[in-house]
């Protein structure tokens, strides 16, 4: 649904990372360049960046009023 706050395998603080890979993906540049500048480098926060489908719209249509 969101981004996790941190990596689930080494702990690492990822979440503030989250706008500008989104904002940088849809620019057009290469996921793996944006992870790189990052500082992406364990390949379990890499992971979290690439499986994440962001759901949070989508969920919220259904919010009980």
């Amino acid at each position: 649904m969101i981004i996790p706050i941190r990596c689930f395998s080494c702990g690492k603080p990822i979440a503030h990372l989250w706008e500008e890979y989104q904002e940088r993906i849809k620019k057009g540049e290469d996921p793996k360049k944006v992870m790189d500048d990052l500082g992406l480098e364990r390949y379990c926060c890499r992971s979290l960046f690439l499986g994440h489908v962001d759901l949070i719209d989508t969920i919220a249509q259904f919010k009980k009023h």
